[in-house]
Order: structure tokens, then C-alpha cells, then sequence
């Protein structure tokens, strides 16, 4: 059974970071695309990161460029998403994502909390 599950949240102070961890587990990690969103109360889910299957190219928001960087271990097949200088407006719950066969894969998400 294809399974993604997320960890690493918490409550940061702004400037602080966080890395958060996306496991998969049913599937061969390196094979996929994986991408990060977020989701704020009362927002829209909004696209964070992700990083290609073929030659690990990234992409990022632009809100986050600068301050995200994606990776994965495929040892571990793992995904990270490390997050530096966090601002508030980063809290969400944030998860990670893939899509195998066509069918949609959700991980339960993490949530991040930036505040003093």
C-alpha cells in the first residue's frame, strides 16, 4: 500500500527553522515527483516545492525561494523540505504529494506554526 507520511512540524519562532521529513513507503521514492504544499486557515492549498524523478531539478514558490530548499535520500526514500528563516505567514499544515498511475497520493500533513 502506497503511503506518504509527514513529520517534523512544530512551533517556531520567526527566523527559526524547521525540517520536515515526507517517508513513502509501498513505492520506490526515486521513481516519483514529489512536491510540498501548504494550506493556512481559511486559504487555498497553494504548491510549496518539488523535485523531479528524471534529474532531480526543484522548483519553488516564490514566496519561499531563497528560504526552502527541497532534497530527498533515496537510501532513506525520503523527502526533506528544509525551511529557513520562517516567517508567520508560513504557518500551514504542510503536505506532501505524488502522483502515481494517476492516482493522487496525500500525505496526513504536518503543521507549522511560526510565532513568538
Amino acid at each position: 500500500q502506497l503511503q506518504l507520511v509527514e513529520s517534523g512540524g512544530g512551533l517556531v519562532q520567526p527566523g527559526g527553522s524547521l525540517r520536515l521529513s515526507c517517508a513513502a513507503s509501498g513505492f520506490t521514492l526515486d521513481y516519483y515527483a514529489i512536491a510540498w504544499f501548504r494550506q493556512a486557515p481559511g486559504k487555498e492549498r497553494e504548491g510549496v516545492s518539488c523535485i523531479s524523478n528524471s534529474d532531480g531539478s526543484t522548483y519553488y514558490a516564490d514566496s519561499v525561494k531563497g528560504r526552502f530548499t527541497i532534497s530527498k535520500n533515496n537510501a532513506k526514500n525520503t523527502v526533506y523540505l528544509q525551511m529557513s528563516t520562517l516567517k508567520p505567514e508560513d504557518t500551514a499544515v504542510y503536505y506532501c504529494y505524488t502522483i502515481r498511475r494517476g492516482v493522487n497520493y496525500w500525505g496526513q500533513g504536518t503543521q507549522v506554526t511560526v510565532s513568538s
